[in-house]
């Protein structure tokens, strides 16, 4: 195993899980995305609950089983990478939220992966 480490960014895309991008789910899309421009990797998160701008109340609760449920998806980079692709994940994006943060990054790789 080979410790890669430094400061980073990480992204987090806030969106429902019935958002689309044309026939496919935005997560989907975006992830895509991501796995086309070389970024390292994505990481799609499905929430149990949560409520966004129009404060409507999403559970996957049986008795209020929903069909949008909270996904975030999270990415670490560059800055620079972030930069570079956000107007291609704006036009992808008809609302939901996006966060940056500074992040120090420590990563296991296996010893052939440069």
């Amino acid at each position: 195993m080979t410790k890669i480490s430094g400061e980073m960014v990480l992204m987090r895309i806030f969106i429902g899980e019935s958002d689309k991008c044309g026939r496919l789910p935005l997560y989907e899309a975006l992830v895509e995305l991501f796995r086309k421009e070389g970024f390292a990797g994505a990481t799609v998160l499905r929430g149990v609950a949560g409520f966004g701008a129009h404060s409507v109340y999403h559970t996957d609760k049986l008795l209020r089983l929903s069909t949008d449920l909270p996904v975030v998806i999270e990415v670490v980079d560059r800055q620079e990478r972030f930069d570079d692709i956000m107007p291609r994940i704006d036009a992808m994006m008809q609302g939901g939220m996006i966060t940056l943060e500074k992040a120090t990054v420590i990563r296991y790789t296996h010893q052939h992966e440069k």
